[in-house]
């Protein structure tokens, strides 16, 4: 009796199936992983060229939340606005005005800072509210409304007064001066409201329904329409909320600069987008993490720290890095998206 024995073949591979690379591509985490990683590679450089100069101290990066403590609430308005699909420019005009609003209402009317800063937050929120109202309801452009609201808010702090305003209310000045020790440095007032001002907007846009609201908008409008989101109420609060924080980072930098000017905060808008960009976050909506936004604004007050240190080089280095960067997580992103498409 003769037995014949077969052979299994290994089965063919499945030309569907994505390449490591594609399914790197395709990773929603891969933008925040690279400029976690980017940031990692800066400060060891820095440490290795620059540790005799003390860079190596802990309290030097402490500093890198003590001096972009404000840029970081502006981005965190920005991240809910770009999540949703939207875009806001009058991010610096409300951060100058509100510097603009604070000095005028404490130096030249006498108000107490703590009745000064409710009324900062209110004026902002409210003209994130109005321009929401309006992207949503007349269905224009949010470049177009937000653009709107850079010269009005400008024109605002012009308004007010045509020269820079000193604040030397000793309240201010103890509040800008006050200091947490955490054992191996400190961190200021400012640098702590940031961080909790993080983590709030961690926790609002991962464990709330508000926050799949917004990733649902920023996704696909049209689908969010079907699932019966409220996707109009959903785009007026974002801009509520970068506006909110605009006036907040504006308090900020009144304490970080203790006056209030015109040009205060020229450009800061597009300092702002660039870190959340850099932080991962799609520019088309939908996707991105608030953490990536903190590593971004890391990524350009680092930047500035290496350029200090290095003492040779002009200021304007840290804009040439920041476009490269920004160009280079375009890339990604619009690789990723191809990627998504395919």
């Amino acid at each position: 009796m003769s037995t014949t024995t077969t052979t299994k073949r290994p089965p063919a591979p499945d030309s569907r199936t994505p390449s490591k690379a594609a399914q790197l591509l395709g990773d929603r985490r891969l933008p925040v992983l690279v400029t976690a990683g980017l940031f990692l590679a800066m400060y060891v450089a820095g440490l290795s060229r620059y540790q005799n100069y003390g860079f190596g101290e802990p309290q030097v990066f402490m500093n890198l939340f003590i001096d972009n403590g404000y840029l970081l609430v502006a981005a965190v308005g920005v991240t809910f606005v770009i999540l949703s699909g939207g875009i806001d420019l009058s991010v610096g005009s409300v951060i100058g005005f509100t510097t603009m609003f604070t000095a005028w209402l404490v130096e030249r009317q006498g108000l107490p800072i703590l009745i000064v800063i409710p009324m900062a937050l209110a004026v902002g929120a409210f003209g994130g509210f109005l321009m929401g109202y309006v992207i949503h309801n007349f269905e224009i452009q949010p470049f177009i409304v937000t653009l709107a609201g850079l010269f009005l808010f400008r024109g605002l702090c012009l308004v007010i007064s045509k020269e820079s305003i000193s604040i030397g209310d000793a309240s201010v000045s103890s509040m800008a001066q006050a200091q947490v020790n955490l054992g191996m440095g400190f961190l200021s007032i400012g640098a702590i409201v940031a961080l909790v001002v993080l983590a709030v907007a961690f926790y609002v846009l991962h464990y709330t329904r508000f926050g799949r609201r917004v990733y649902a908008v920023g996704g696909n409008e049209q689908s969010a329409m079907l699932m019966g989101l409220p996707q109009g109420g959903t785009k007026i609060a974002v801009y509520t909320i970068s506006g909110f924080c605009s006036a907040l980072a504006g308090l900020l930098f009144t304490l970080y600069i203790q006056s209030g000017d015109p040009l205060h905060a020229t450009g800061m808008e597009l300092d702002a987008i660039a870190a959340v960009v850099i932080g991962g976050t799609l520019l088309t909506g939908g996707s991105g993490y608030v953490i990536g936004t903190l590593f971004g604004v890391l990524v350009l007050g680092l930047i500035k720290s290496i350029i200090q240190f290095e003492g040779t080089l002009s200021s304007w280095w840290t804009k040439i890095a920041t476009g490269v960067l920004l160009c280079a997580f375009i890339l990604i992103q619009r690789a990723m998206t191809a990627r998504k498409k395919t």
